[in-house]
């Protein structure tokens, strides 16, 4: 006479050894399966937007939205500011009707942000040969500005999507659903500029 309870512990430890092993492959990915190189934290926190010809030609702009709802602003690789050789020289936030770098915003309604338009100018960038007015993109409260840009504006020469960024602005969420339409997805900027 054979014992059940044998064959019912050897099942139970055999099952526990495939729960293990497929909780295993969820847990620890195949290497072969991961990318060469991680996602950035740009890539794996936020969605890119574009907004190419921003007002006028070659005056691309990106819009790096984040989870929360919150807008990074700055200025594509492709923007026409970048095609001067001495790269960008100097930042001015000095526009409009105030100095957009004296804005502090407090507290968690963000007590003394300024509401902007889409086309509000943000700061004005300087090349050897031009400037150009780099705008709001979306419409909002601007929360922050990158003063840094005033002392280091070769910030923008070299990391324009990171360090370089221009300012953080939070659209209401009816302004960015009606804003998102206009904007360009990752792939989409991508194949237009074939970069």
């Amino acid at each position: 006479m054979k014992d059940h309870s044998v064959d019912h512990t050897i099942n139970l430890e055999h099952e526990q050894e495939q729960e293990q092993d497929s909780l295993h492959r969820i847990l620890v990915p195949d290497v072969r399966d991961l990318p060469l190189t991680p996602p950035s934290a740009i890539e794996s926190n936020f969605v890119s937007y574009f907004a190419p010809d921003f007002t006028k030609p070659g005056h691309d702009q990106y819009v790096y939205r984040h989870a929360n709802g919150l807008c990074v602003i700055g200025l594509a690789r492709t923007h026409v500011a970048f095609k001067d050789t001495s790269g960008i020289t100097a930042v001015d936030f000095n526009v409009g009707k105030s100095d957009r770098s004296g804005i502090k915003v407090t507290g968690k309604r963000k007590k003394n942000a300024q509401h902007f338009e889409s086309n509000s100018a943000l700061c004005k960038v300087n090349t050897d040969d031009a400037s150009y007015i780099v705008r709001c993109c979306v419409k909002g409260s601007l929360l922050e500005v990158n003063d840094r840009l005033i002392k280091q504006p070769g910030l923008l020469n070299s990391l324009a999507d990171r360090e370089g960024y221009i300012a953080i602005i939070m659209p209401k969420p009816a302004d960015w659903l009606k804003v998102k339409g206009s904007l360009l997805g990752l792939e989409e900027y991508k194949k237009l500029r074939e970069c």
